[in-house]
């Protein structure tokens, strides 16, 4: 067996060679991952076709986003709940709280947005993961503006964050 490698390799020489294992690599790709990933597409178009023709929100027509987005927002939490989870989060990560504004704004529609100006300090990881486990933790927060100052080896920041509520 290897002589016969060996004299088809010198038949054919180094870049015949080369072709042919390039071409049953090819071939090994082509069935092993090319082909499995077309039967996975396959199957999520089949799955999305499925999901369009139920009407189900959010697939496609504009309703069906605009109540998707209505659905995320709508949650059983008063603005006071979401407040109190924000403070236990700045105590959990040892960020330090200080008095902050909050500001209710009119959209003109079912969402209410509540504008929360809050100034920290701690170290750069410390905020981070605040923000990490806040936006983790609080689905319908958004994070505004940053802004930071470092000062004799402390970080101040101040956080401008917006909770996006449903109106009951």
């Amino acid at each position: 067996m290897r002589q016969r490698l060996l004299r088809l390799r010198q038949d054919l020489g180094g870049i015949g060679f080369a072709s042919i294992v390039l071409i049953l690599g090819a071939a090994a790709f082509a069935f092993l991952v090319v082909k499995p990933l077309e039967e996975r597409n396959a199957a999520l178009a089949e799955r999305a076709a499925q999901l369009s023709s139920r009407g189900e929100p959010g697939t496609g027509t504009a309703a069906g986003k605009v109540a998707s987005v209505y659905g995320f927002l709508e949650k059983p939490e008063q603005t006071t709940d979401w407040l109190a989870k924000l403070h236990g989060i700045g105590a959990a990560t040892g960020v330090q709280l200080r008095s902050a504004s909050y500001k209710t704004h009119a959209t003109g529609s079912r969402i209410e947005r509540y504008e929360i100006v809050l100034p920290v300090a701690g170290s750069y990881p410390q905020i981070r993961d605040f923000l990490k486990r806040s936006l983790a933790e609080i689905p319908v927060l958004s994070v505004d503006q940053l802004t930071l100052k470092s000062e004799k080896g402390t970080l101040n920041a101040e956080l401008r964050l917006t909770l996006h509520m449903v109106k009951s």
